[in-house]
């Protein structure tokens, strides 16, 4: 069964635990160590229990604090993500780590090669997106069906223009190379989520451009746009300073 715990996911850090009965490893290193170790200890794990960090992408709040693990647990990432990694990501190409196979995917950002993960045990599959100004129709297909989804939702755009954030930051951030929208985020679920979804957390919310109270009507609104009953789906929004916990609890 797949379990998980997003320790931290916004601007300021992310860092996420996946694991199963026998195997556990981690997304992103972007948090204090001490963090980390206190989810871990929530799941009742210690960093001897990490098999590997997989990093997503080279920007800090991803892997600002990886030299607090650097030699103690082996970090796997994409080439122009990580020097030396124990292993190199290649995008669709996938690997077994312990109980999961995980297969990296291509996402869109600005960073030299940012991949998001496929992460598969038994007849489960967890998506793993964040950090991406769209998604490509080879990664739309591969994502359908999924039991979880941990998937981008940073800002709300009229939000995002009405900031005091500069001209050319607005632009990066709604642009392909950027972070995708509550409404984006929204539509490409609403093509995705089946009978056999069990959850869906979204990601990377804007502290300044974006709420989740606006996120959750956004894809309410989405939703029931497409035909589908919001209330089917457990939609829970991941947060910055606190854990949250999904999968087969």
């Amino acid at each position: 069964m797949i379990r998980f715990l997003i320790v931290a996911s916004g601007s300021k850090g992310n860092a996420t635990l996946i694991y199963s009965e026998n195997t556990l490893f981690q997304i992103d290193m972007g948090i204090s160590l001490k963090r980390v170790k206190e989810g871990l200890s929530s799941i009742k794990k210690n960093l001897k229990d990490v098999s590997a960090v997989l990093l997503t992408h080279e920007h800090s709040d991803h892997i600002g604090t990886i030299g607090t693990i650097e030699g103690r647990i082996p970090i796997f990432a994409s080439e122009g993500t990580y020097p030396n990694p124990k292993r190199t990501l290649i995008p669709y190409k996938s690997f077994r780590l312990g109980d999961f196979i995980i297969e990296p995917i291509q996402t869109s950002h600005d960073a030299n090669n940012p991949v998001g993960f496929i992460v598969y045990q038994d007849d489960e599959r967890l998506v793993y997106v964040t950090d991406t100004g769209y998604l490509s129709e080879e990664n739309l297909a591969i994502m359908k069906d999924a039991d979880y989804y941990i998937i981008e939702s940073n800002h709300d755009l009229k939000m995002l223009l009405s900031s005091r954030r500069p001209a050319y930051l607005k632009q990066r951030i709604h642009s392909d190379v950027g972070h995708l929208s509550n409404a984006d985020s929204a539509f490409y679920m609403a093509s995705l989520v089946s009978n056999k979804t069990k959850g869906i957390y979204l990601a990377h919310l804007s502290e300044e451009c974006n709420a989740p109270e606006v996120a959750l009507r956004t894809y309410r609104e989405a939703f029931t746009k497409e035909g589908l009953c919001f209330d089917d789906y457990h939609v829970v929004c991941a947060k910055q300073w606190e854990s949250v916990k999904g999968g087969d609890l």
